[in-house]
């Protein structure tokens, strides 16, 4: 079966550290090379809420698209990201990019808007895959993060994930 390169949006805001290696744990059920950018701290958008920390994925699947999807919500819930009771965002996950893929598929619209948004999407998608090119703009993720002129603070953050450091030091450290 072929496989498809995704790359996704991973953020949560309670519990951050736990929430998110809980999300690449099972993540790493159904996915084939799975590989992190840096984790970013962020303000939230569009909430009130705390920070968030946020990164992206890039792996490959040979699930079809809402099969995909479909299995992302439910680690969101199990990480109760629609408990009634919740406090905050425990896990997001979004489909930022499923191969080539562009338009509206049942709802879904690819590429994510949220790639030129924010700057906690494009600069992780730069760093990760700084020469592909967004299926939608035609310009690498490289060039799009030196151009964004987004007014979004981001602060790189020590994160590890069975042990291997996301976050390069020379990020952390501003060299």
């Amino acid at each position: 079966m072929s496989l498809t390169q995704v790359f996704l949006g991973l953020g949560s805001n309670i519990e951050r550290e736990a929430h998110l290696c809980a999300g690449l744990e099972a993540l790493a059920g159904f996915l084939v090379d799975i590989r992190c950018s840096a984790v970013f701290e962020s303000q939230p958008v569009g909430i009130k809420s705390g920070p968030f920390f946020n990164f992206v994925v890039a792996a490959y699947t040979d699930l079809p698209l809402m099969e995909l999807d479909r299995r992302l919500k439910f680690i969101e819930a199990d990480n109760g990201r629609y408990a009634p009771d919740r406090k905050g965002l425990p896990l997001d996950i979004d489909v930022l990019l499923y191969g080539e893929q562009v338009g509206n598929f049942d709802g879904l619209i690819l590429p994510r808007a949220e790639i030129l948004k924010n700057a906690f999407v494009l600069w992780p998608l730069s760093l990760i895959a700084p020469d592909r090119i967004h299926p939608g703009v035609g310009k690498s993720f490289a060039t799009l993060w030196d151009e964004a002129q987004i007014d979004q603070v981001l602060a790189p953050v020590a994160f590890e994930w069975r042990g291997v450091p996301l976050t390069p030091f020379e990020l952390l450290s501003g060299l």
